[in-house]
């Protein structure tokens, strides 16, 4: 069964295409990447959440900028992204004659880097907005009568459609791409106008050969040396990201393990928050010196019981939902919470 299994996918393949199994392994690496580095940066907002909280509420921000210029530096030197570089792997327009080691043409260039980096921010930030939109429907923030929270609703209700529709397309790319139907495996190289092939001995040769450091011609005037020292400086950090995740990798399997059913108690025991201490019983002017359940937010009885589930305090629901969603913290403890953490509290009297 492996070796017709093997035969499925080498029978229609030309000497310089790769398989599917490459393509898709390339297409896992950069995904596997970034929930490494979330997970990196959450242990030290945990931590520290008055140093690194920012790191942790503008992740995907930091994340995208880095990623852009690592595609970029990349892009420009090796014609591929960085993954793609990692297999070995190449894109290839529509003159295959094109030296890899000066980068791809101008608009495959760009087409490149938008579908590599500025598209998944842009899925990642959709994502969450219809997440936190369907907590707010769920607790019944919106009420919907404006025009607006109609055209929201069907977008809501059609993005599902359209999920499964690219997914689809996806899947019947890959599949088309395996019997050799098609010169991609994945829509957004189709939209690119590249393909994937290897990288051949000359290829590795030239680039090998290609010089990496900052040259400085007298006869340049001042505008081409500033953006040749510019180009050099982000390559410079390009080239540091590249080392550091090629690096990285290695120890993906080792977080994968961290992040495994079976260790799921340690990793737990390990990252767990400290237990907050007891409250100060908060008390109101215009109540009696009896227990009365007093919100820590406004100072006055507390209506609407709700617990936040990263620190065990107890408040009023508007309260706590508006502090949460802007400061995304326990406004006492400081520890990171988010809006799923919020807890109803229901009582016997209501």
């Amino acid at each position: 069964m492996a070796e017709r299994g093997v035969h499925l996918t080498t029978a229609f393949t030309a000497e310089d295409r790769p398989s599917i199994f490459e393509v898709l392994a390339q297409g896992s690496l950069m995904s596997a990447v970034k929930p490494a580095l979330q997970h990196a940066v959450k242990i030290l907002a945990t931590s520290n959440p008055a140093h690194y909280g920012v790191l942790w509420r503008r992740f995907d921000e930091i994340y995208a900028v880095l990623d852009l210029l690592l595609q970029h530096h990349f892009l420009a030197r090796t014609s591929a992204s960085f993954s793609e570089n990692f297999y070995g792997l190449k894109r290839v327009g529509t003159d295959s004659t094109h030296p890899v080691h000066l980068g791809l043409l101008r608009r495959q260039h760009w087409r490149s880097l938008l579908l590599l980096a500025l598209l998944p921010y842009l899925y990642t930030k959709l994502e969450k907005i219809l997440a936190r939109q369907r907590d707010e429907d769920d607790f019944s923030i919106r009420c919907p009568q404006s025009l607006m929270q109609k055209l929201y609703r069907a977008f809501l209700a059609a993005y599902p459609f359209v999920r499964m529709g690219w997914d689809g397309w996806v899947f019947c790319q890959q599949l088309l791409y395996v019997f050799g139907k098609v010169r991609t495996h994945s829509p957004l190289l189709w939209l690119a106008g590249v393909k994937l092939s290897y990288l051949t001995a000359e290829d590795i040769r030239n680039l090998g050969l290609k010089p990496t450091g900052l040259t400085l011609n007298p006869s340049q005037s001042i505008g081409e040396k500033l953006q040749q020292l510019v180009s050099t400086m982000v390559g410079g950090v390009a080239v540091s990201l590249s080392t550091s995740l090629s690096i990285g990798v290695f120890f993906l399997q080792f977080l994968e393990w961290w992040h495994s059913s079976d260790n799921q108690s340690t990793a737990k025991s390990l990252t767990s928050l400290p237990i907050p201490p007891p409250p100060i019983h908060l008390h109101n002017q215009d109540t009696s010196l009896t227990h009365i359940k007093v919100c820590p937010l406004c100072r006055k009885v507390r209506t609407n019981d709700t617990a936040l589930a990263t620190s065990g305090y107890v408040f009023c629901y508007k309260c706590i939902y508006v502090y949460i969603k802007a400061n995304h913290r326990c406004p006492l403890t400081g520890y990171p919470s988010a809006l799923q953490h919020l807890i109803k509290i229901y009582t016997p009297e209501g």
